[in-house]
C-alpha cells in the first residue's frame, strides 16, 4: 500500500508525504485539515481509486507503515522524530480513544469492501457480495479471512464470535430452493443465520482489480512489464451513436425537442456539421435504455433523412484491470529459479510442473501468463514460456507443453490463499481499531502430497 511513508511537524501543521508501490495510481486528492490548536491535529484524508487506503482517524502511527517489514527509520532521513511513538506526542490521547471506540455496521464495511475492490468487476457468472445477511443488525467488531468457507472454518468462526465471514470462494453459488441439513454449504449457511453472521464473497472482483490476486501472483517470479489477459471494460450503462441528417437548424431543433420529451431527460448529447447544401449531419449519444424511443423518433420524424445509422459504442477499459496477467520479465530466469521462487512466495514444499516440448529445467523464462484458481480458459491461447496456474486439465496440460510452455500447478486455492494476508493489510488500515480483522486458521486446499 505505502512503500514509503514518513510525518513531518512544520509551523502547527501535520504533512504525510507518501510515496506508492508502482502497481497504484497516485492520490487523486490529498486534503490535510488546519489544526485549531497546537496540540491538536485533524486526520489527513487520502482518496484515491485505486486499493489506496481512506484514512480515518484511526490512522495512528502504526497504521503508516502497514507493508514495510523494515523499521521506518532505516528508510527515512527523520528517523530522531520516527522513533519517539509519535502518535503520542502527535495525536492527543483523547483523540486515540475515540478512534478506537469508533463502531461499524455492516453497510459501512461493505463500503469499505466496495471500495477496494468494486464488485462490478466479477464476471458475470460469478455470485459475488453479500450473501447472508443477518436480521437483527449488530456491530462489526470482528472479521474472518478466508478462501473457502468449509465446517472447520464456521467452527472457527463461531468460537471466536465472528461478526462477518469474508470467503474468497463463494460458498452459495448455484441458486438454492431450500435450506436442508442433508447439504453442506446449505448448513453452513444456516449455521451463519443463526449465529447472525453476515457472509460476503469478492471473488473474481479480487482476481480482476489492480493489485488483486493476480497481480499478487505473478510478482512472485519477480519484477517486469505486467499487463492483463482479459481486459476488464466500464461497467457504465451501454450508449449508442444515432447519426442521422437535417435540413436547417429549426428542423434540429424541432428533432431534438422530440427526442428529449421522448427519452425524458435534457441530458443526450449530441454534435452537428453544416455541409452545404445538405443541411446538417447530426450525431446524437444515448444510453442504451433510451435507444428505442429514440429510433422510433427519429424513424417517425419528418425532418430526418432517409439514412439512420446506429452504433453501439465500446464501453472504456479500466486501465489494470480484468482477469490474467502477463509479465515480460526485466531478467528472465530459468525453469528451476521460477519454481523454486513460486515455492517460497505460495509458502508450499512442493509444486506439480509440465516442461515444455524440448524445455528443460535450466531453460531460459522471459514471459510468464498466470491465472489464480483455475485458469486454463484465461491462459489459453496466450503466448508465453511459463504458465503459472492453480488447476488444469491434463489435455490442457498437454496442449500447453505440445507449444513448447512449460506449466506451474499448485492446486486451486493454493494459488489464491496467501493473498489474504496483504488484503488483510488493506482492510485494517481502513478499519477503526474496534474491527479485529483475522486470517482462518483452519482454511486449507484439500487437496496434499502426501
Amino acid at each position: 500500500m505505502f512503500s514509503r511513508c514518513r510525518t513531518v511537524l512544520h509551523t502547527g501543521r501535520l504533512f504525510v508525504l507518501c510515496r506508492q508501490l508502482h502497481l497504484y495510481k497516485p492520490y487523486s486528492t490529498i486534503s490535510i485539515k488546519r489544526p485549531t490548536t497546537p496540540s491538536t491535529f485533524s486526520c489527513c484524508h487520502f482518496h484515491s481509486s485505486s486499493l489506496l487506503p481512506h484514512c480515518t482517524c484511526s490512522c495512528l502511527y502504526p497504521s503508516l507503515y502497514p507493508f514495510s517489514s523494515s523499521s521506518p527509520s532505516s528508510h527515512h532521513p527523520l528517523p530522531s522524530l520516527l522513533s519517539r511513538k509519535p502518535h503520542l506526542s502527535l495525536f492527543p490521547r483523547s483523540l486515540s480513544s475515540a478512534c478506537s471506540a469508533k463502531v461499524m455496521d455492516l453497510k459501512e464495511v461493505l463500503d469499505v469492501l466496495e471500495q477496494l475492490a468494486p464488485l462490478s468487476l466479477a464476471e458475470s457468472w460469478d455470485n459475488v457480495g453479500l450473501l447472508v445477511e443477518p436480521s437483527k443488525p449488530r456491530p462489526i467488531k470482528t472479521i474472518l479471512l478466508t478462501n473457502d468457507l468449509t465446517m472447520p472454518v464456521m467452527d472457527e468462526a463461531e468460537a471466536i464470535g465472528c461478526d462477518l465471514i469474508i470467503s474468497y470462494h463463494p460458498p452459495l453459488f448455484r441458486p438454492v430452493k431450500r435450506l436442508v441439513q442433508k447439504d453442506w454449504k446449505q448448513r453452513l449457511a444456516v449455521r451463519a443465520v443463526e449465529g447472525g453472521m453476515a457472509v460476503y464473497s469478492p471473488h473474481t472482483s479480487w482476481d480482476s482489480v489492480k493489485g488483486g490476486v493476480n497481480d499478487w501472483l505473478i510478482g512472485g517470479v519477480g519484477s517486469g512489464s505486467v499487463s492483463v489477459l482479459s481486459q476488464a471494460v466500464s461497467s457504465a450503462p451501454q450508449r449508442h451513436k444515432l447519426e442521422f441528417s437535417v435540413r436547417n437548424q429549426e428542423q434540429l431543433d424541432a428533432v431534438m425537442a422530440d427526442l428529449r420529451e421522448k427519452e425524458a431527460s435534457s441530458t443526450l448529447q449530441h454534435t452537428t456539421v453544416r455541409s452545404e447544401p445538405d443541411g446538417y449531419h447530426v450525431s446524437v449519444i444515448c444510453p442504451g435504455s433510451a435507444l428505442t424511443p429514440c429510433v422510433q423518433t427519429l424513424v417517425g420524424h419528418a425532418a430526418v433523412g432517409p439514412s439512420l445509422s446506429i452504433t453501439q459504442l465500446q464501453q472504456s477499459p479500466l486501465t489494470g484491470c480484468g482477469q490474467g496477467r502477463l509479465c515480460v520479465l526485466n531478467e528472465p530466469v530459468t525453469v528451476a529459479t521460477a519454481v523454486q521462487r513460486m515455492k517460497a512466495h505460495l509458502g508450499l514444499p512442493h509444486l506439480r510442473l509440465a516442461l515444455g516440448h524440448e524445455r528443460s529445467s535450466e531453460s531460459l523464462v522471459s514471459t510468464v501468463a498466470v491465472c489464480a484458481g483455475s485458469g486454463a480458459s484465461v491462459l489459453q491461447g496466450v503466448k508465453a514460456d511459463l504458465y503459472i496456474t492453480g488447476e488444469m486439465s491434463h489435455h490442457e496440460v498437454l496442449d500447453a507443453v505440445a507449444k513448447g510452455t512449460s506449466v506451474i500447478l499448485s492446486d486451486h486455492s493454493n494459488s489464491e490463499r496467501g493473498f489474504l494476508a496483504m488484503f488483510r493489510e488493506r482492510l485494517t488500515v481502513r478499519l477503526p481499531k474496534s474491527v479485529t480483522v483475522a486470517i482462518s486458521k483452519s482454511d486449507r486446499d484439500p487437496l496434499e502430497v502426501v
